[in-house]
């Protein structure tokens, strides 16, 4: 037996939680029905000043799904959802799994090649759109693909504050050729769809990965997948219906998905959306709301921290705090608990986890590895075995580094129509995760970096995230990412792009300088470039490849 096969991160694990997870429910449908029998009369969504109950929100749903099927909608076909953080996401996707459908889940910042990608890839035959965004990208698009239905629908209903700083300028857009998604349930108003039968390995979502390693994939999350990391949350997160989640993760990302929608679904807890992240905004909903849970990526909280009008008293209510999806300096954790007197714990998972594999318990604080600074990303969540590998594949010694193996309930059964890419990155069902990092002798984990990103120093090793880190130390430094860059002399020589601080400043010769004292000399970066804004993916990644590009 190895050391990963005697699991010694349970001993991590609160006292009282459990150390492995029954799921409740067979599949979303059967998950959602329960808690409206029980709390159908509480708000299961809060928009601006707009409230949605669980039975208004069963009923929406249910005649949106028989409006689906009346347009000639099938089971098992796929419906993609092309919209922001509103009401209508959770509406519809509700609706397409009442139809026997896959929901496909679409970046709301994407343009042409990329939407028509994703509407090629999955074979989608619904789309629902944001009139903004059918007028501005998907037009152009749908007449070249298998979609034969398109529902728009405006971030503007179900609402009526329209906060300007988040809905300033939007305006009605009708369209000849769509069919209204609110005049659609009208029609079926007081329906319901025939019962539908679905089983836990049936596919509930495409959940698109970002393409930071090669094309997007729609990695096939099933409603079992679903269940379990809903449970997960509630567990990990120590979760009830009494707390209020905090939609700051963009719901079309595997951690908006399972954090937000389908764990407060499983609580009977309302959701709290608004359209899309704005730090003034969100603080003032944050004390409206009272929301006492959420989880983001570590840029949401560097936005409240430095937001303007932020003061102590701004988060007290959000006393359960979860990061996840990009690596967090230390230091920004100490930060931001100076800020607002709240502790930020780390979480970490993919799109082919469902969200989480790993988490820090709710009543822990991550360690901090000496010799590198980095910050563990928490312990293996329940029925979760996680596995340091060498390239031979094999287990490597507590405290060695190496690629990041994955079972679980958590873990995808593959990518849609992609069984060459399945077999490569599933075999045997172990997702092999492309990152890298270590498990120390208690248990916890630690990242290291993505396998591509390490830079070769005269033929010594850099991980870019160790730089990030330390950077990270400086007071003028808001975000920094570095890559490394070609040297006829050294090979590889490491650059660093960093954001300032607002009102902070700093010289190149002095971040220089600042690294050059802390680390071994073929580690820090011998030219930094300063940006108005790191590039990232939604869910806080660097894009290191479009750094390298430039």
């Amino acid at each position: 037996m190895s050391d990963y096969d005697s699991r010694p991160w349970l001993a991590r694990y609160d006292e009282g939680q459990p150390t492995s997870i029954t799921p409740e429910y067979p599949d979303m449908v059967a998950l959602f029905r329960a808690t409206v029998a029980r709390h159908g009369d509480r708000d299961a969504l809060r928009y601006f000043d707009g409230r949605i109950t669980y039975a208004e929100l069963d009923a929406l749903s249910d005649v949106l799904a028989v409006g689906l099927l009346a347009e000639g909608f099938t089971a098992g076909e796929r419906a993609a959802l092309f919209v922001q953080n509103d009401p209508q996401y959770v509406i519809a996707l509700l609706a397409v799994w009442k139809a026997g459908g896959i929901a496909v889940n679409v970046n709301p910042m994407n343009r042409e090649r990329e939407l028509r990608l994703l509407l090629d890839d999955s074979g989608a035959s619904v789309l629902v759109v944001l009139e903004t965004l059918y007028r501005d990208v998907a037009a152009a698009v749908v007449p070249e693909t298998a979609v034969r239905t398109v529902l728009t629908t405006s971030e503007l209903e179900y609402q009526s504050r329209d906060d300007p700083r988040i809905l300033g300028g939007v305006a009605r857009i009708a369209s000849s050729d769509t069919l209204d998604m609110a005049s659609l349930i009208e029609r079926s108003r007081g329906q319901a769809p025939p019962p539908v039968t679905l089983a836990p390995e049936d596919t509930a979502v495409l959940t698109y990965t970002s393409g930071t390693t090669g094309p997007p994939k729609g990695a096939m999350n099933t409603h079992a997948n679903l269940v379990f990391n809903s449970q997960t949350y509630r567990e990990l997160c120590e979760l009830g219906p009494d707390d209020v989640v905090l939609g700051v993760a963009p719901l079309f990302h595997i951690t908006g998905l399972i954090g937000h929608v389908t764990t407060a679904m499983l609580l009977g807890a309302p959701l709290v959306l608004f359209h899309r992240f704005d730090p003034g905004a969100a603080l003032e909903i944050i004390r409206e709301e009272r929301a006492t849970f959420t989880v983001g990526s570590i840029t949401v909280f560097i936005a409240l921290m430095n937001a303007p009008e932020a003061n102590a008293d701004d988060l007290k209510t959000l006393t359960k705090i979860w990061s996840g999806g990009a690596p967090i300096p230390p230091s920004t954790v100490t930060a931001f608990q100076e800020t607002f007197g709240q502790y930020i714990h780390n979480i970490y998972g993919l799109t082919e986890t469902t969200s989480p594999s790993h988490g820090v318990p709710a009543h822990a604080r991550a360690p901090v590895d000496e010799a590198s600074g980095a910050l563990s990303v928490g312990v293996p969540v329940y029925d979760t075995v996680v596995r340091i590998v060498g390239e031979d594949g094999e287990d490597l010694p507590v405290g060695e580094v190496g690629e990041i193996v994955t079972t679980g309930p958590q873990v995808v059964k593959g990518y849609w129509n992609k069984p060459e890419e399945t077999a490569k990155a599933l075999p045997g069902g172990a997702l092999h995760t492309g990152d890298v990092g270590y498990m120390d002798a208690d248990g916890w984990f630690y990242i290291v970096d993505r396998k591509k990103d390490q830079i070769n120093v005269s033929g010594y090793k850099v991980w870019p995230r160790e730089v990030e880190d330390m950077l990270y130390e400086h007071p003028a430094v808001r975000e920094a990412a570095v890559v490394g860059v070609p040297d006829e002399y050294r090979g590889e020589s490491v650059k660093a792009f960093v954001s300032l601080r607002p009102g902070a400043s700093a010289t190149e010769e002095e971040l220089i300088a600042f690294t050059r004292a802390r680390m071994a000399a073929y580690k820090y970066p011998r030219a930094v470039e300063f940006l108005d804004e790191i590039p990232k993916t939604v869910s806080g990644k660097l894009l290191r490849r479009e750094l390298r590009g430039r």
